[in-house]
């Protein structure tokens, strides 16, 4: 039981923060989320990872895995907004 608590909060979390992404994709606009979110949330997960391997709790490793990638998609999205904003609204001025 314990077990499956972890892998239904995992799939929880993962599902959460996956669909702040699509919707922050979807809306076309990066306004009000910061790069700084998604690389805090790289930087923990990646020692929450290390520390879960060093601890060897499988649930906490393949989660901070799939979120430092999930944190991965959502700053390249934002870069990726952020420019395409920068260059709209330079090229209406």
């Amino acid at each position: 039981m314990t077990e499956v608590i972890g892998w239904v909060s995992s799939a929880i979390l993962f599902l959460t923060v996956s669909r702040q992404i699509y919707k922050q994709w979807q809306s076309g606009t990066s306004e009000g989320v910061s790069i700084w979110l998604f690389i805090g949330q790289m930087a923990a997960s990646l020692g929450f990872a290390v520390y879960s391997w060093l601890v060897w709790n499988p649930v906490f490793i393949f989660t901070n895995v799939v979120m430092v990638l999930n944190g991965l998609v959502g700053f390249f999205i934002s870069l990726y907004l952020k420019k395409h904003e920068s260059s709209t609204a330079e090229s209406t001025s």
